[in-house]
């Protein structure tokens, strides 16, 4: 249990840190933006390409993994949908936002930090296939839904073609496709360029996780949502438990690729949901309260997937 303190603490820590300064700091939102800008643009894209170019082709194509990984969350987006639409009466734009706080977690911010502290560089690559192909699911489910709700008024051809833009223009997308281009031509950077994208990458942790402790301080709690009671369970419990079950259903995959999309599923819900239902005007305050309750009580439930991988207590396949 102390090795599993000494990596969530610091790693959560840093969290901490930056909720503090946000609260103590008195600076306006508006501060956080070249903080915001270097993790999102600079620092998280060096990472992602450095780890991804080092990678061999063949574990970079592994579709299989990918639809099993997709198949998970997106049943998840399914259920909690659903239950808004069907068994408390909410509108399909509330419905949208309320399945993307179920379903998509800070696979961004927090993904890749923690997965590679706690399973080392391997794990790259399966953080890198779930983060973009996940993200790219999303960014096409929301503006869809959205525009079928009728708070999108824009004609479809306008919809379809923003949702291909935030897709092929999103900087950790880019960087990883890049990284692909690498790893199929086995490029290797020079000297000192490489040395910088070391230097960079190394910064993205740290900054990412400090970045969301101050955006979570400037949006404080006001109220709770009554869909919290399912919300917080279903993402911290039942999207992981869904993902080892599907990973060990779909097929004979590595089991640190296992454990590892377990663990990004495992994520607390995803501040792009805020500014997603900001975009829209919907359920903003909700998703703010959605946002800061999962990160807090991750803490408990991460550590404890994480002591129940480091134990044996979660064997990696549950159909050898």
């Amino acid at each position: 249990m102390a090795d599993i303190i000494a990596l969530v603490l610091p790693f959560f820590g840093l969290i901490l840190i930056g909720y503090i300064s946000g609260k103590l700091g008195r600076q306006p939102a508006a501060a956080l933006g070249w903080l915001n800008f270097f993790v999102i643009y600079v620092s998280l894209p060096s990472l992602f390409f450095k780890l991804v170019s080092r990678t061999p082709l063949s574990e970079l194509t592994r579709i299989d993994f990918i639809a099993a990984s997709l198949a998970a969350t997106y049943t998840i987006f399914l259920l909690v949908f659903l239950i808004g639409r069907f068994v408390r009466g909410n509108s399909i734009a509330d419905c949208t936002i309320q399945a993307l706080a179920g379903a998509y977690g800070n696979i961004g911010y927090m993904g890749p930090g923690l997965a590679l502290l706690a399973f080392g560089e391997a794990a790259a690559v399966p953080v890198a296939l779930v983060f973009c192909f996940e993200n790219a699911a999303h960014f096409i489910a929301a503006p869809a839904l959205m525009a079928f709700a009728g708070d999108d008024a824009r004609p479809r051809t306008a919809v379809a073609a923003d949702v291909v833009k935030r897709i092929v223009t999103h900087p950790f997308i880019i960087a990883t496709a890049i990284g692909f281009l690498a790893a199929a031509f086995s490029f290797e950077p020079p000297l000192a360029l490489q040395r910088l994208i070391d230097y960079l990458a190394q910064a993205a942790a740290p900054c990412a996780l400090f970045a969301m402790g101050v955006t979570l301080a400037l949006r404080p709690l006001k109220r709770i949502p009554a869909e919290i009671g399912y919300i917080v369970p279903v993402k911290l419990l039942l999207h992981p438990l869904l993902a080892w079950i599907v990973l060990g259903l779909a097929g004979n995959f590595d089991p640190l690729w296992i454990y590892t999309a377990v663990l990004l599923a495992s994520l607390p819900t995803a501040t792009n949901v805020f500014v997603i239902g900001q975009q829209y005007g919907v359920w903003q305050e909700r998703a703010s309260a959605t946002i800061l309750i999962t990160t807090v009580l991750s803490v408990l439930t991460v550590s404890g997937l994480l002591y129940a991988i480091t134990t044996g207590l979660l064997p990696p396949d549950l159909f050898p």
